[in-house]
């Protein structure tokens, strides 16, 4: 017998702590990590951003496309599964 994830629990965990992000036709919840920031002496070089969301929802998304999550722009630079792949992880850029 096949195993079927129950999902209940990631829709009540993005209910709790998610925010609005859209990309194109798309809207879902997701989770953005606060920005570490990777120094270079007494420069930023760059600040890291983020997303955890359902790999339904934004999983599907190429390096460069655009999402809004909670009113601001970003730029995906590139989605990651995570664990079993219900969960993605999009790296970000602040446009």
């Amino acid at each position: 017998m096949p195993f079927t994830e129950d999902t209940t629990t990631q829709t009540v965990y993005l209910n709790d702590f998610g925010v609005t992000c859209t990309s194109g036709s798309t809207t879902g919840l997701g989770i953005l990590e606060q920005p570490d920031q990777i120094l270079a002496g007494d420069m930023i070089i760059s600040t890291e951003y983020e997303l955890t969301a359902k790999t339904s929802d934004f999983g599907s998304l190429l390096s460069g496309a655009s999402i809004t999550v909670d009113g601001t722009a970003y730029t995906v630079r590139d989605v990651r599964k995570e664990n079993d792949g219900v969960f993605c992880r999009l790296s970000l850029s602040k446009n």
